[in-house]
């Protein structure tokens, strides 16, 4: 959700798409300049599941901590796996969004991002910005104002992500395996008579 979103609608359409489509998707959290806030008020009208991952706080993309909780955690890609799980054998169609927060080793120092990340926006609307120009314009203002560390910490964000997916990816085969032996097991068990 965008700000300002109550007036001009504008929420992108990834957040309509989660609600239908039952994948997990691994995410730093939202980008710092849409209304956080807003956008969990949507996710959960929507029926999104949040689940942090190592975390109760929601990351803030360039920072690990975006100012808002979430209500559901899991320390292990097992046990996202299990609420991956949970979610297919209930039949439920929506998302699991996974909050990821990069390494705060590797992201923005707050102060230094909320300071940018408002001259940006303080940059923009006296520039008129607005609308799908708005995002662009205030990445290469970010990008500017740290010197490219915000290019750094996007690597971080998607290298975070790509190892966190990648285990959640091999916690849910393994959970599959063990749900296949398990079925087997009970059937010769069943044909046995036992």
């Amino acid at each position: 959700m965008h700000r300002g979103a109550a007036e001009t609608f504008d929420e992108s359409a990834d957040l309509v798409t989660l609600a239908v489509t039952p994948l997990v998707v691994v995410s730093a959290g939202a980008k710092s300049h849409v209304d956080v806030g807003a956008t969990l008020e949507r996710l959960e009208t929507l029926t999104i599941p949040v689940l942090g991952y190592r975390t109760r706080r929601f990351p803030g993309f360039y920072v690990a901590d975006s100012g808002h909780a979430v209500e559901h955690c899991a320390d292990s890609s097992a046990e996202v796996a299990a609420a991956v799980a949970a979610r297919d054998a209930l039949g439920l169609r929506a998302a699991l969004l996974v909050a990821n927060p990069v390494p705060v080793a590797d992201h923005l120092d707050s102060q230094v991002h909320d300071r940018t990340l408002a001259e940006a926006l303080e940059q923009a609307r006296e520039q008129g910005i607005a609308g799908h120009d708005l995002t662009p314009f205030l990445l290469d203002r970010i990008r500017r104002a740290t010197g490219g560390r915000s290019l750094a910490v996007n690597i971080a964000v998607y290298r975070n992500n790509i190892a966190v997916a990648t285990d959640i990816a091999h916690a849910r085969r393994e959970l599959s395996e063990l749900s296949v032996a398990l079925t087997a097991a009970v059937l010769f068990s069943r044909s046995r008579g036992e």
